[in-house]
């Protein structure tokens, strides 16, 4: 996944934004191509507005937290909520009723200010990012520069505004490393909304000691339990016995010792435990 976002971000590079006015302040990154025909525009957005063949009537302008824009000839006009196609026509409309003959008008947005979302955690760049029309979960993830090398995989996304098709206001996705899965391209197109906070979470691990092929530190993974933790460091030593240890520390501070029996485990008689971050996994020498 990591290498799909390395790819991705200097393809989202290799346009060049357009040359700004004299007057006008650095625009916007440039969306992708159909943005403009979803994006609903708000309070705090620049509009650059071409008249063609008036260029005294040709100006930016930023949409007032009332909604509107404030223009020569028509005064303050209602945008708000309006995509750049309905600012058009609603402009053309209004220009040719009493001022101009069959006016050409075009309508560009410059910069994006009404919708964002926030990227926190393993990223890059986290912060504020504009949102621009659909912006999807990949696009964020990119324009935040990827995950850092700390990054788990695992993104979180809360929803102030709506819920998701589950229901529910938060969404956790994972992506499976560098070959993602069917799902993860599901994931990276989830379209996101405005004050959506997305987070990416960090690596978690757990310690297995003692009588194990390779006792150390190992990532936390979805549905890690004792059994594949103890697989994961190669298994049982010739003298590991099978009465371990799981010792967890609760979110108070107060340590927690489970006794777990992996003969009964194996069976089928007692429940494999999922493991939490920071949980430590004691392996006994066998008695003989």
């Amino acid at each position: 996944m990591l290498a799909g976002l390395a790819i991705a971000r200097p393809l989202l590079a290799a346009a060049p934004a357009p040359e700004p006015s004299p007057t006008a302040s650095a625009p916007s990154p440039l969306p992708s191509p159909g943005t403009e025909l979803e994006y609903r525009v708000g309070a705090g957005d620049v509009l650059e507005v071409l008249v063609l063949g008036n260029e005294d009537l040709s100006r930016l302008a930023t949409v007032q937290t009332a909604g509107t824009l404030m223009l020569p000839l028509l005064g303050e006009v209602p945008v708000a909520e309006l995509t750049v196609p309905e600012i058009k026509r609603k402009l053309t409309t209004l220009l040719a009723r009493d001022y101009l003959v069959n006016p050409q008008v075009d309508i560009k947005v410059r910069e994006y200010q009404s919708q964002a979302a926030t990227v926190l955690g393993e990223v890059n760049t986290p912060g504020r990012k504009p949102l621009r029309g659909r912006t999807r979960l990949i696009d964020l993830l990119v324009e935040a520069g990827g995950f850092t090398p700390r990054a788990s995989g695992e993104v979180i996304i809360s929803r102030s505004d709506g819920q998701f098709e589950s229901g529910e206001r938060t969404l956790r996705v994972r992506f499976a490393g560098a070959h993602p899965t069917a799902q993860d391209q599901v994931n990276l197109e989830l379209p996101l909304r405005n004050g959506d906070i997305v987070t990416a979470s960090p690596k978690y691990y757990v310690t297995v000691e003692g009588e194990v092929q390779r006792p150390g530190r190992y990532v936390l993974e979805v549905d890690l339990t004792v059994s594949g933790a103890i697989s994961t460091a190669g298994g049982l030593s010739r003298f590991g016995g099978n009465d371990v240890k799981l010792r967890r520390i609760d979110s108070s501070g107060k340590v927690e010792i489970l006794s777990i029996d992996l003969k009964a485990v194996r069976k089928g008689h007692r429940p494999d435990v999922s493991l939490q971050a920071n949980d430590v996994i004691s392996v006994p020498k066998r008695l003989f």
